[in-house]
């Protein structure tokens, strides 16, 4: 655990701070604390739109969720979704301490949450993971029932990265790893891998190799002149229209 918790601060930069909330934006919500397997208590936001299909969000690994406000906003007003988006153990106002093995279980508690406490089937639940979230939701879709899988960001497995970030810790195996390109092939449902293609930090090759590796359908979006946090912003009304097709493809 040790091992673990030394992380912070390398792979994992909480933010206890929130900034603001989605009345901000105009949206309503609700605040929501649910708590994972093994007790810890957790926060976050549901971001209702009647009728719609829930899109679970599990964000990369820098600030909380208030970080995202913009790009909720323009998922649920353009994207036609409904947002469920918590935090992470140690991040905003979710209590514990952040561990890999933690994010696991509060990825897996999210789930719990919309499917069991708010009864949502899993033909109405799409899971959307962004850079770090995208090892989780990719774990979720191979477990648990889902409308379709989305990765933003996205990178090959948690090796892979060390090698490109830190080559002297070339052979470093986490005892929790991150894999989504060891796990992608048994998705069973839709895959949509957007990239930036100026992607700074996980680079667009990554993205590809997930997409080759996926199974169909499967659609990808790169996004030109896009880094790694400007996704949305770069694509403008492409991306929210891109994201929708994919969401409703029989409005296509």
């Amino acid at each position: 655990m040790i091992l673990e918790y030394s992380e912070k601060g390398i792979v994992f930069f909480p933010d206890p701070d929130l900034v603001g909330d989605p009345a901000d934006f105009g949206l309503r919500y609700e605040d929501v604390f649910f708590e994972a397997a093994d007790g810890v208590k957790l926060h976050g936001w549901w971001v209702p739109k009647a009728g719609a299909p829930v899109l679970v969000w599990f964000h990369g690994n820098a600030g909380n969720i208030s970080h995202r406000l913009e790009n909720i906003k323009l998922l649920h007003d353009l994207a036609g979704v409904q947002v469920f988006i918590f935090d992470y153990r140690e991040y905003g106002r979710s209590q514990g301490r952040i561990s890999r093995e933690g994010t696991f279980l509060d990825a897996a508690a999210a789930y719990r949450y919309v499917a069991e406490t708010r009864r949502i089937p899993g033909g109405d639940i799409v899971l959307f993971g962004r850079s770090l979230g995208t090892a989780l939701a990719t774990d979720l879709a191979i477990r648990k029932p889902c409308r379709a899988l989305i990765l933003e960001s996205a990178f090959t497995n948690s090796s892979d990265m060390a090698k490109m970030l830190a080559p002297f810790l070339f052979d470093w195996r986490p005892r929790v790893p991150y894999d989504n390109l060891g796990k992608i092939d048994q998705v069973k449902v839709p895959v949509l891998i957007i990239h930036g293609s100026d992607d700074e930090i996980i680079p667009v090759a990554m993205g590809r190799r997930l997409f080759a590796a996926a199974n169909s359908p499967k659609d990808l979006y790169i996004i030109p002149g896009a880094h790694h946090n400007d996704t949305y912003v770069v694509g403008g009304k492409t991306y929210s229209e891109r994201l929708r097709a994919f969401i409703f493809p029989r409005e296509k």
